[in-house]
This record gives structure tokens, sequence and C-alpha cells, in this order.
């Protein structure tokens, strides 16, 4: 099989066949075999576990057991060597190494289930016995069809499934007094906790009442900036970079009545100007993201925050705060320190007025069986008010 920029082909009943690749979170497989309902989930798993890629051709609902019986394998501990005299070896107890540890069992995970693959008709069907109406999702993440075939892994697809239905019933969020309603490949505001902070926090002079300001820094769904919008701010300006954040998040400025305090604007991060207000809650862990979506939660080397920090001094008009919404978790994993945050803070020219912290309530930070449960039992999410130094 040949990739050729976002196009596979694969070798089927004496021909070749051609197809789009869609995936955001994973490269081709090194190989693509056609393989149907009598393969085995042990000879699947000995494929995958080889780079190959399980082109499905029998009955859908097949496709979505074999993938359960995949996952069964990849997620069976692995077998503890006991030394001799000695007790078995245990899992890493120090917080980095187990979270390495976790990110690469993760990664390893999504490329292997990866590989069980589906061919789209250029309709966007599925021709499979079974398999279900899946237009409405596909269109909402690919666009209307283009008259190519695509191939996606079953993985893939239930990720479109789950993005459409959230799209459409929303995620509610309390502080707003509504619904916020994600887009495919833009992250669901699902720790509510952050939110609360800037409901409660108050705004600084000059951004509340008539001529009032804010920039929304990274806006995503948009739910800080309608947030803040909700609160009086009369004009907030949202930037981000990704086309889809900012479409997504008109659409709920729309659904929530703003749309005519909330300007959204392409953008790396500040837009132009000074304002009385400017919000960043930027990704909390710095290391690489694994797929596409992570983005949103791993932020290499820290970049957006130290260009937030860096940047926010000449963002700002006299008097004002900047609130960035962070949590601690990358200091109880050993990947940042409180003290390295506090001399990038000075580093831009800035103080900090005051803090508000919160615990998570998700339910991993309840979870004890979760891999990383001893550092999110510490975990804290900040809004840190900062001013010019």
């Amino acid at each position: 099989m040949n990739k050729q920029e976002s196009w596979v082909t694969w070798e089927e009943s004496g021909g070749t066949h051609r197809a789009r690749w869609r995936s955001e979170s994973q490269g081709v497989p090194a190989t693509l075999l056609p393989v149907d309902d009598t393969l085995t989930a042990n000879a699947a798993f000995k494929l995958v576990s080889e780079g190959t890629g399980l082109l499905w051709r029998g009955d859908f609902q097949n496709a979505r057991q074999l993938l359960q019986a995949l996952a069964r394998r990849v997620d069976k501990p692995p077998r503890v060597q006991t030394p001799r005299g000695g007790a078995p070896s245990t899992a890493p107890t120090d917080a980095r190494t187990a979270f390495f540890a976790h990110r690469e069992n993760q990664a390893r995970r999504a490329a292997l289930l990866g590989r069980v693959l589906l061919v789209f008709e250029p309709e966007h069907s599925i021709a499979l016995r079974r398999a279900p109406d899946v237009k409405a999702a596909l269109t909402e993440a690919w666009g209307e069809p283009s008259g190519d075939a695509s191939v996606a892994s079953v993985r893939e697809l239930q990720g479109l499934i789950g993005a459409h239905e959230w799209r459409k019933k929303g995620v509610e969020v309390p502080a707003l007094g509504g619904r916020i309603h994600p887009w495919h490949g833009v992250f669901s505001p699902v720790r509510g906790e952050y939110i609360g902070l800037v409901a409660q926090a108050p705004l600084p002079a000059g951004a509340a009442g008539p001529g009032s300001l804010a920039f929304d820094i990274g806006t995503g769904t948009g739910v800080l900036a309608l947030l803040l919008a909700r609160r009086g701010v009369r004009r907030v300006i949202a930037t981000d970079l990704d086309p889809r954040a900012l479409a997504c998040a008109a659409d709920n400025a729309a659904r929530l009545g703003v749309a005519g305090q909330v300007e959204f604007v392409a953008a790396d991060m500040f837009p132009t100007g000074r304002a009385p207000l400017v919000v960043c809650n930027p990704p909390w862990v710095p290391t690489p993201a694994n797929a596409a979506i992570e983005r949103a939660v791993y932020d290499p080397d820290s970049a957006m925050l130290r260009a937030f920090l860096g940047g926010l001094a000449a963002h700002l008009a006299p008097g004002g705060e900047g609130w960035l919404i962070m949590s601690d978790l990358a200091e109880h994993l050993g990947l940042r320190t409180r003290d390295e945050m506090t001399a990038w803070i000075a580093q831009g020219g800035l103080r900090v007025v005051a803090r508000l912290d919160t615990r998570p309530t998700h339910r991993k930070a309840a979870d004890p069986n979760d891999p990383l449960f001893a550092a999110r039992a510490k975990e804290v999410t900040s809004l840190w008010r900062l001013a010019q130094a």
C-alpha cells in the first residue's frame, strides 16, 4: 500500500482500489489487508501488532466486537517477572515515570486499535451489513461528499458519531445557564470547575458596563468568551487558530443570543490593542499530544503558557487584569515546577493580584484505579489574577 498525500491504495478482488485517508490522529498502516468475519481475534491481534491495517469487509457489528476483543488483549496486564527469592516487581511509583508510562501505553493502544479500518462510500455511507447511517456525522466532520471513497478506523468513526451526538445535544454549563455545543475536533468544556472560577472572579474596572472590553485567547468552543458576555462585558474579542473552533464558537454565541457582543478573530495569540481584561485557559500539561484533539490539553514545553505570560503586559489596558486558568497537575507529575511558572510571570513584567482555587470534580480525580491517581488527588485548578508589575 502506498500513501500519496492523503490517499491510500490496496489490492482486492484482482484490482487496485484508491481512497482518501481520513485520520487526524494516526499515520497510515504499513500494509492494508481486506478481512472479514472469518478472521479470529488472535490472528487480528497478531496482524495489527505487526503494523497491518485490517480493511473490514464483514458484518459491521462484528467489526465492533472484534475491536472490543482486541482492546481486551491490548489492555491485558503484562506478565510480572518474579526475581528469584524476591517479590514481584511493581509499577513505577515516581509520578513522572508513571505519567510517561501511561502516555506510552495510551499511544500504543490507540495505534493498535486504530488499525481496524472501514471503507466509506463516496456519499459517506458504509456498504456493510448492519451498518448505521453515518452521513450526518461524516458530513459535519469531513464536509459535503466529494465523490471519493474514504478510509478511516472504526475508532475514528466512533469518535465522529460521539462528536455528532455532543453537537446535537450540547453540554450543560450551569455558569452559563445554557448549553455549549462542541463540534468535531473542538475540545468540549467537560472540566466545569474552571468555568466556575471565571464566573466568580470580580471583573476589573473597564471590563463591566458601557464600553467594556475583554479578550479571550484560544477560545475553543467559546465558552469563556460567552460567559464574559453573559456577565456584562459589552464587547469580547475571542481568538483561535483553528477555523473549526472559530465556527463552533460563533455557532454557540448565536445559540446563546450573545453574537452581537462577541467577535471571533483568527489569530495565534492576542488580537491587536489592549483590554481591561484578558483571559486565557491554555493547555495544562507541557508534553506533546498523541492526537489532534489532545492539543487542548497538552502544550509541549509550555509554549502557549509562556507566550501568554510573555505578551500579556503589552495587551493590558492600564489597571487591567489577565486571568490565567491553570491546573497544577503538571507540578504533581514532575513536569513543571511552581518556581518556573512564577519566574515566567515575573519575566513578563507581571505581578499576582490574587488567586482563586478550586478542586477538580471530574471522575478520574476520585478513581484510585487511575494510573495517575496519586497526582490527580492533589490537583488544584486556579485562576491567577495578574496585573502589570
